[in-house]
């Protein structure tokens, strides 16, 4: 797996709190991250193409029970409760299972706050601990897909229901949710991916938890004074993050990236991550906002693809063969039968080590066009023993001999001992390719740590960029 780069003031603090926690890091950087983006979703945005898109991080923590969730939480609400004031005790709520509820508590603090200095805000931190709650019940509405997908793209939501139309620009709006793979699997389903509801979530695997010798201590104290000054510095006008030109090249080959797993990938899995590119955008501009920055450096652009590409990973993982239509064996034919008997035993079987494993007699085995049939008198009890050997190796074992030298018994012992070959090459053909994701990988520079260097397929030289893959 890839090692994510914890960046900036909010990597800084996680690395100092990760010795004092049971639960994974990666977790609290991810946690820290979304409801950062939530805190400065209201005013600032990131340039792609021309226009400007909101930088809402959404997530979920992915992790059976008991494995840290909730823990990590706890610690990303350490790292940003001082820097972030009064934000997350009046912008966090849950529990918002419809589309016409989603837009109504957006636009009642809209409506609560257009009156007040600082004007109308329509920012909000979804924390769901128990979501695979809330999936059970959003399936009965269908509209509350749709208004995910538009409080993403920070679009116009409206609600028609109620007596007074409801409608609310500009949201910042953002999805922080805890839930088991098992559910995953279940509740986020490839329908509801392909139509684009759920792969706007980034999903991330937490690994085991530690065990600490004394669980008497507490978190220490976080000096929050560099991402305070950052989020007054986000929130005092609008702001719009670009690229800087050096992580241009970068760029370019992360669009590609994204590109080309999504053409090599099972669509079960290809579906949950075709944003990736937009999703490392999003986190790039949030680290550059961390230190207060309208540009996102290279380093910046480097921090934020290793998080998400091991989101890319994690989601792979999840998803793998959740929804994959199983392949139907066709049967094999007798030759195939025979063939692979002959091959698992060296070359040369007898009768008894083909015949009650192919299910037929031994007038149909000796009527195939590529077996030989030969007598081998050589036995100790004088009794012949039938062998069959195929076609392209009767140069070892002539059709009409009687009895094996004692050279060729000795390359008999020795071929039954040897590596038994693909039994049909058409087979081998038909078999599903498994795609590793540490064949996807960048070079292993991106993380914080060398990680041991992954197996890799041939080179292709008449595709460079393959290589990444």
């Amino acid at each position: 797996m890839s090692t994510p780069v914890f960046y900036g003031p909010i990597g800084r603090a996680v690395h100092k709190i990760a010795p004092f926690l049971e639960a994974d890091p990666l977790g609290v950087y991810v946690a820290a991250l979304s409801m950062w983006s939530a805190a400065i979703g209201g005013t600032v945005k990131v340039s792609s193409r021309g226009s400007a898109r909101p930088v809402l991080l959404w997530s979920a923590l992915v992790a059976g029970t008991g494995r840290g969730k909730g823990t990590a939480l706890r610690a990303a609400l350490h790292v940003l409760d001082k820097s972030l004031g009064r934000f997350l005790a009046t912008h966090t709520t849950s529990g918002i299972t419809s589309g016409a509820s989603l837009v109504n508590h957006l636009w009642e603090q809209q409506e609560a706050t257009a009156e007040t200095e600082h004007g109308r805000d329509v920012r909000a931190c979804v924390v769901e601990e128990e979501w695979t709650e809330v999936l059970k019940r959003v399936k009965r509405d269908p509209s509350f897909t749709t208004k995910l997908r538009a409080a993403w793209d920070g679009t116009t939501l409206r609600n028609t229901t109620k007596e007074e139309a409801q409608e609310v620009r500009d949201p910042a709006m953002v999805l922080h949710a805890h839930l088991t793979p098992s559910d995953w699997a279940k509740y986020v389903g490839q329908s509801e991916a392909a139509g684009g509801s759920y792969n706007r979530i980034l999903p991330f695997l937490l690994g085991s938890v530690p065990m600490l010798d004394d669980d008497r201590l507490s978190l220490p104290d976080v000096d929050g004074s560099e991402l305070s000054d950052a989020y007054a510095w986000a929130t005092i006008r609008p702001r719009a993050i670009e690229l800087g030109e050096d992580a241009r090249p970068l760029w370019r080959i992360i669009r590609r990236y994204s590109r080309i797993l999504g053409e090599n990938l099972p669509e079960a899995q290809a579906v949950f991550i075709e944003r990736t590119a937009e999703q490392t955008l999003r986190v790039a501009a949030c680290l550059a906002a961390s230190e207060c920055s309208e540009t996102i450096t290279d380093d910046m652009l480097e921090a934020a693809f290793t998080l998400v590409r091991r989101s890319v990973q994690d989601a792979v993982r999840i998803t793998n063969g959740s929804d994959a239509p199983k392949v139907k064996r066709q049967p094999l034919s007798l030759a195939e039968k025979v063939r692979a008997r002959i091959e698992m035993n060296g070359g040369r079987a007898t009768s008894s080590q083909v015949l009650p494993y192919v299910g037929a007699t031994a007038a149909e085995v000796k009527a195939l066009p590529d077996v030989v049939v030969t007598v081998d008198r050589s036995g100790k009890t004088g009794r012949p023993a039938t062998v069959f050997t195929l076609r392209s190796d009767s140069s070892r074992h002539p059709e009409h001999q009687l009895a094996s030298t004692d050279s060729d018994r000795n390359r008999t012992n020795h071929s039954r001992h040897a590596k038994p070959q693909p039994a049909s090459a058409e087979r081998e053909q038909n078999r599903a390719t498994v795609v590793q994701m540490d064949a996807y990988r960048p070079a292993p520079t991106l993380a914080l740590e060398p990680a041991p260097k992954p197996e890799r397929p041939e080179p292709i030289t008449d595709n460079p960029f393959r290589a990444l893959l």
